[in-house]
């Protein structure tokens, strides 16, 4: 079988290109300004676009691609799975909802199986909601997808050149014009503009000028392929009692992860009718020579997850593609400037794909780019702001990064893993989400007046993290037959559907005070009962941070019992 199978870094083949009329631009040589000239017309950068014709009717943008459309379906990009802000920021804030629910998947949630080395799906631990939370998130075929923004940008008006190869970004030292020169179908074009954004994904042309690459301490590596079939993991058992514990009987809409130490392994369906498969890997525990090629992926999953080998054994023949990434993670410098450049998505900066966080990431940097876009039109200078953002949009990429850094070991412990994953949720939902969603990203007078509450959270998170490793230490790893569902926490399903609310300013700062105290009785929750189940876990460190002198005051109308759920908790 010749399946394409590389790390896919390098450039790919230029196509023959697509109709030059539909893009608006001349078939000679050509010299012309824009307003913004964006390299790389992927989802970050064609979602950028949309926002900026959204803000601004008048303004003239460049969406320079180098890839071909339409893109393929299904075989084109990961990033699959959305979550709560990357949801939002397509559906309502680039109006794309109809698109969302007509052409691509409502995704039932995470879903977590503590599989490793077993077939009998139904009698190990399950996190998972049993009916589908408040707000909708999606599964994306990022080809039918991207496809979409394409057409959608050149129907609001933005130009659109793909299978253009950027040849180099001249950026002006002195408040003049950036420069960028590109090359289509062997025609040079050169390009003027005020603002230049870097959206090529990792071959970060601005972040390679100027030296902003930084690596960070999460070395992780990834494969992933496509399979041209459904993966319906609800047909992976026969026992009537475990699939009616979900309402729909409709597991295989969730992100699924098979979880074991060291390693998750990913199962999103997509539109198209294929499935995507991933698996994401520790090096110390899985070395990606282990799984890099097809085949060897398959001899991995039939040692460590034989159900899904089970069901990709009689499949081979329908695999689309096979791809893989080394040292995923890494940093950026700088991603947003006063000289009116700023890089976005993966150009910048990337995570990891667990709780599929690149969108959301995406949606942050955009909005802090049309946000100093716009106060750039205004007039405004831009030295403060942009300086700020990029402190506030780095802090949230190091909160973020600490649910990574080292916890892979965490994932085979079915103990200890829920009490993460419910601390996590809490933390995105609580904190992130709630500046995203009441749309104060860029009110710098609401995140200062709220400064304490916020250094306080990450305070927490970055405590409860290094005392989940310190917990799974102890833990006796118990994997019993039962659901742990998200949904029958009240606390847990409200907190998803506060998201919806609108709130005036007082009731935001009030939203983001109960939410610091939210997280605050959680992480002392979770000390106790860890405490309880295993009396040698220590927990100095976070126990002296919910004492220290920055502790939230007891709320007298907190429940008794513990916010974890139940059934995950040692008898």
């Amino acid at each position: 079988m010749n399946v394409p199978m590389s790390e896919p870094l390098s450039e790919p083949p230029m196509n023959e290109p697509t109709n030059e009329r539909m893009h608006g631009v001349a078939d000679a040589a050509t010299h012309q300004h824009h307003d913004v000239v964006i390299v790389g017309g992927g989802l970050a950068g064609l979602s950028l676009a949309l926002q900026l014709k959204r803000r601004f009717a008048d303004i003239d943008v460049l969406v320079l691609e180098r890839r071909s459309h339409p893109v393929p379906e299904a075989a084109h990009k990961v990033g699959e799975s959305t979550v709560e802000i990357g949801a939002h920021y397509f559906s309502e804030v680039l109006g794309l909802k109809s698109h969302l629910e007509a052409s691509q998947l409502k995704k039932f949630g995470f879903r977590f199986f503590f599989s490793e080395g077993r077939r009998d799906i139904d009698q190990v631990t399950e996190i998972g909601a049993s009916t589908p939370l408040a707000v909708t998130s999606y599964q994306l075929d990022r080809g039918i997808f991207e496809n979409f923004l394409g057409e959608e940008a050149l129907r609001r008006g933005v130009r659109f050149m793909d299978a253009t190869l950027a040849r180099s970004i001249v950026l002006a030292a002195d408040g003049g014009e950036h420069r960028v020169t590109a090359e289509r179908a062997g025609v040079a074009h050169a390009f003027s503009a005020r603002w230049v954004v870097d959206a090529c994904g990792r071959a970060g042309l601005i972040k390679r000028q100027l030296g902003l690459a930084r690596p960070n301490a999460h070395t992780c590596n990834a494969v992933w392929f496509r399979i041209q079939s459904r993966i319906v993991i609800d047909e992976w058992s026969d026992n009537p009692a475990w699939q009616a514990r979900c309402t729909p009987r409709a597991r295989w809409l969730s992100t699924n992860h098979l979880v074991g130490n060291g390693y998750w392994v990913w199962l999103i369906p997509l539109a198209s009718g294929s499935h995507s498969v991933g698996i994401v890997a520790d090096p110390r525990v899985h070395p990606l020579e282990r799984f890099d090629t097809f085949d060897k992926a398959m001899a991995w999953f039939e040692q460590y997850q034989p159900r899904l080998f089970d069901e990709l054994d009689p499949k081979r023949h329908l695999l689309q593609d096979f791809a893989f990434f080394r040292n995923f993670s890494y940093g950026c410098k700088q991603v947003f400037s006063a000289e009116r450049w700023a890089l976005t998505g993966e150009a910048g900066l990337f995570l990891d794909p667990f709780y599929s966080p690149g969108s959301d990431f995406i949606a942050i940097g955009n909005t802090y780019i049309t946000e100093l876009i716009a106060l750039d039109r205004a007039g405004r200078p831009l030295g403060a702001h942009a300086q700020l953002f990029d402190q506030i949009y780095h802090s949230f990429y190091d909160s973020t990064l600490a649910l990574y850094t080292d916890q892979y070991g965490l994932f085979g412990d079915p103990e200890v893993l829920p009490a993460k994953v419910i601390w996590d949720y809490a933390y995105y939902w609580g904190v992130l989400s709630q500046l995203f969603f009441q749309n104060r990203l860029t009110d710098l007078g609401a995140l200062a007046h709220l400064r304490t509450e916020l250094a306080r959270c990450q305070q927490l998170n970055l405590a409860v993290q290094a005392f989940l490793r310190e917990w799974s230490a102890h833990s006796a790893k118990r994997n019993p037959a039962v659901m742990l569902d998200q949904a029958a926490l009240p606390w847990f399903a409200e907190l998803n559907r506060s998201l919806l609310d609108t709130l005036d300013d007082a009731q935001f700062r009030a939203r983001l005070r109960a939410s610091t105290a939210q997280l605050h009785r959680l992480a002392a929750d979770m000390l106790r009962d860890a405490q309880r189940a295993y009396p040698a876990v220590d927990g100095t460190a976070l126990r002296a941070l919910l004492q220290g002198p920055a502790a939230a005051e007891p709320d007298s109308a907190a429940p008794v019992a513990s916010m974890l759920l139940a059934e995950s908790l040692p008898a």
